[in-house]
């Protein structure tokens, strides 16, 4: 099934006309036509399905024939991680985390950051491209980069964890983490956090964490944290 992307329709739309490029590519390269049905999510947490009433390459509109709710998981997983100094790194880690299952993410910037520019509008296809591979009702919410200090000021879930490298006592992930709650976890640039931002992240708080027996790049980490969560509240 090929999934798109509208979130502008919601439970009470009747009718609905998809972008000139959304258009073009249901109309000249699936070579849709009228009454042909779709398949779409507004990222909210409904699927729908449509049927297509004008067949136009510029304004492809269409009917909506039914909508379905899917429940949300049972926890949010909310994830700050320092934008990587290869750009492409971090896009990579932003589309598998959609794919795995995730709710927030937030770029942090930090002491140690080689990177303090996000593309957000590059960021946010990534994402929305990987929230229709992977056939979900739910579209990540991309915050703006922000500072680990204001992060810090912020934010305040049920599980607060740091992930670091630094020889000093922590506990594994999936020893202190408890599934059916929400949950923020912070990843670090390639230098790592600064001594000075775990011990203002512990006095917040969190709960210093490894993430296993090898050191890992700041988009590998990353993904671990998720994939641990998602399968530490699988039912």
């Amino acid at each position: 099934m090929q999934l798109f992307y509208t979130p502008e329709i919601t439970a009470t739309t009747k009718h609905y006309t998809f972008s000139k490029e959304e258009s073009k590519h249901i109309v000249r390269v699936l070579r849709k036509k009228e009454d042909d049905l779709l398949h779409t999510t507004n990222g909210k947490g409904y699927f729908f399905k449509v049927k297509i009433l004008i067949s136009d390459q510029r304004n492809c509109t269409v009917e909506i024939i039914s909508c379905e709710f899917q429940e949300p998981k049972n926890y949010r997983l909310h994830l700050a991680v320092a934008p990587t100094k290869m750009n492409d790194r971090y896009e990579w880690f932003l589309e598998k985390a959609t794919e795995i299952g995730i709710d927030t993410i937030t770029p942090i910037i930090c002491d140690h950051s080689e990177r303090k520019v996000i593309k957000e509008e590059r960021y946010t296809k990534i994402l929305q491209s990987a929230t229709k591979q992977s056939l979900s009702a739910y579209f990540p919410e991309l915050k703006p980069a922000i500072s680990f200090v204001d992060f810090l000021k912020e934010h305040t879930d049920e599980q607060l964890f740091i992930a670091h490298c630094e020889e000093t006592h922590k506990k594994s992930l999936k020893q202190v983490l408890q599934p059916n709650k929400d949950v923020t976890i912070l990843i670090g640039p390639e230098g790592d956090f600064s001594p000075t931002e775990i011990e203002s992240a512990i006095a917040k708080n969190y709960i210093p964490v490894t993430l296993g027996d090898t050191r890992l790049r700041t988009e590998t980490a990353a993904i671990v944290a998720c994939h641990s969560v998602a399968f530490m509240n699988q039912k």
